[in-house]
């Protein structure tokens, strides 16, 4: 989605460009680097993170990813991929969105997103005790500053277009799992 809206339209063979099925925020940037776009990424954790061996959604493969992760990681600075190491807020993305100069890949657990359509659930804390984390990319692409709400791109959506209110897509993106990955996109 997001190569498209850049006009890059040769994007039929991505999997097989990232030569894996287990797909991680670093691939997306090595991808994205492939098409010489111009992003930043942001994350809390350089490399896998040990701790979600127990989680389900990475047990079966985070054995084969750690390595291959982490060899990514030590070898951005060669691919001139430049992370930053550190948490981005809700407000900060509102105000790149709202600039018009960029949209946003942001990991997120899609279950405590699928819960913002449930407003009322959100806003009683429920879900903990929900199923587990399963990480998920959506498209950031707009923002509404009166209903302080994030229009959002979803693959997993039949909708064109969603909107997911500022503290539930914090909630998905914060979630243990994600790292808080995000990669904002420039669009010049």
């Amino acid at each position: 989605m997001v190569l498209r809206t850049i006009g890059i339209e040769t994007v039929d063979a991505l999997a097989d460009l990232c030569c894996t099925n287990s797909i991680w925020t670093i691939d997306l940037a090595y991808l994205l680097q492939k098409f010489s776009v111009k992003f930043s990424y942001y994350t809390v954790t350089l490399g896998a993170n040990p701790n979600y061996s127990d989680e389900t959604f990475y047990k079966d493969q985070l054995p084969t990813d750690v390595v291959r992760v982490n060899k990514l990681f030590r070898e951005v600075i060669e691919a001139g991929i430049s992370i930053w190491c550190r948490s981005i807020s809700e407000e900060q993305i509102s105000l790149l969105i709202l600039s018009g100069k960029y949209v946003a890949i942001a990991l997120v657990d899609q279950h405590k997103l699928g819960r913002s359509w449930v407003e009322d659930v959100c806003a009683s804390g429920l879900g903990d005790s929900g199923p587990g984390y399963t990480g998920h990319y959506i498209v950031i692409c707009g923002y509404d500053t009166d209903e302080d709400e994030f229009e959002i791109r979803d693959p997993a959506s039949s909708r064109k277009q969603d909107k997911v209110t500022s503290r539930c897509l914090s909630e998905a993106r914060k979630s243990f799992g994600t790292d808080e990955d995000i990669l904002l996109i420039s669009l010049e």
